[in-house]
């Protein structure tokens, strides 16, 4: 069984626009579809065609079909809020509007109904503990709640993650693509390095985690949602941590790192060892990202072709991040999947594949197999549900 802390198998259900899509039965108890949400969700058709699907053919990345053949047994089904974050007609760097949650809220809706239309059997939406043990229990794959980007709290921070809490919602990655008053990020896109990041979408200086970063970081703490550090810049990493320990001196908190990996090269997006060690200490997971331009940066210079290329990368991952940490404990998987993340590795283009990664972890780590591939990450879960 595999776990995996960074899915976006929302996707599917917002960004669909046939007749019978989720957004449109989402929407059908509360009238018709809007002609904003329908143009939205074709941007975000066209966008995950040519941007996130292996071809312009291939379908999403996440099925149904897919988790269950490669044998994942629970999700983390993270929600972003494109649209939002880029917030075209406003000044860049502007804070998040209000009406911001209300979307947000509207696309957990679209997921949930989405969901609730299969097979309990196969899949189903958890949002606490006994929900999650018993799916695991019954061998259906479980969906958990996960927000990526803080621009989606809105104003209210506090109220809006308390509500988040009561959704089931795991937890949020408050940084993201583009830097809206929350926490400084670093840049993640394939086609712009950091430097020229900086320059184009520049970010203030001397404050990396905000006064808004804050106030939901320890709404965060006081609500039991886990805090993802991925894409976090070095400086807003600093405050977070110095801020957990502030509210949370006894590490009760887990932090992970959804997506990311090892910095072999350059990329500031991947964990450098200060980081990976403060994930240690407050007994947290990294989960490692699929996608060709984060995991090869400082190891390959052209793109994996083959499954063993692939292999080859993600143990190199896997073997560094062990020697920091000393051993495999605080190590998992992130695919992010459906994430705009084109091209992914070779040999692990879908969900389905993922059977032939726990194939090869365990050939490569015998009992320590298991720990990467589901354990770790079911065990801060389980912190975060007691």
């Amino acid at each position: 069984m595999l776990i995996d802390l960074h899915a976006h198998y929302p996707m599917r259900a917002i960004g669909d626009v046939r007749p019978d899509s989720a957004l449109h039965e989402a929407r059908r108890l509360r009238g018709r579809p809007r002609l904003r949400d329908k143009v939205r969700a074709l941007v975000l058709r066209i966008a995950s065609t040519f941007f996130s699907h292996r071809d312009p053919f291939s379908g999403y990345r996440i099925t149904v079909d897919g988790l269950r053949a490669g044998g994942v047994g629970a999700a983390f089904s993270v929600v972003t809020r494109p649209f939002d974050e880029v917030a075209l007609g406003r000044p860049y760097g502007s804070p998040p509007e209000a009406t911001y949650f209300d979307g947000l809220l509207e696309e957990l809706d679209a997921v949930e109904e989405e969901i609730a239309g299969h097979d309990r059997g196969r899949i189903r939406l958890v949002q606490n503990r006994e929900q999650l043990e018993q799916a695991l229990d019954d061998g259906a794959t479980a969906l958990i709640h996960a927000v990526e980007g803080g621009v989606a709290l809105g104003e209210d921070v506090e109220a809006n993650v308390g509500t988040l809490a009561e959704r089931g919602v795991a937890y949020i990655t408050l940084a993201h693509l583009l830097y809206r008053q929350v926490a400084t990020n670093c840049s993640a896109f394939p086609f712009l390095a950091d430097r020229p990041y900086r320059w184009v979408f520049p970010q203030p200086e001397g404050e990396g985690l905000t006064e808004r970063g804050a106030r939901a970081l320890r709404a965060m703490v006081r609500h039991r949602v886990l805090l993802d550090v991925s894409h976090m810049r070095g400086d807003a990493l600093a405050e977070a941590f110095a801020l957990l320990d502030e509210v949370d001196p006894e590490l009760r908190m887990p932090v992970i790192a959804s997506h990311a990996g090892h910095r072999f090269g350059r990329q500031q997006y991947l964990l450098d060892e200060p980081t990976l060690l403060q994930i240690k200490r407050r007994d947290g997971v990294v989960g490692l990202i699929m996608a060709q331009h984060q995991l090869n940066d400082g190891l390959r210079r052209k793109p994996t072709r083959t499954l063993e290329d692939s292999r080859a990368v993600i143990f190199t991952h896997i073997d560094r991040i062990a020697e920091i940490t000393g051993g495999h404990r605080h190590i998992a998987l992130g695919t992010d999947f459906d994430g705009f993340i084109r091209p992914t590795l070779s040999g692990l283009e879908r969900m389905a594949d993922l059977a032939l990664l726990e194939q090869a972890l365990e050939e490569r780590y015998g009992e320590d197999a298991k720990p990467i591939a589901s354990e770790n990450a079911l065990r801060v879960l389980r912190r975060l549900w007691p």
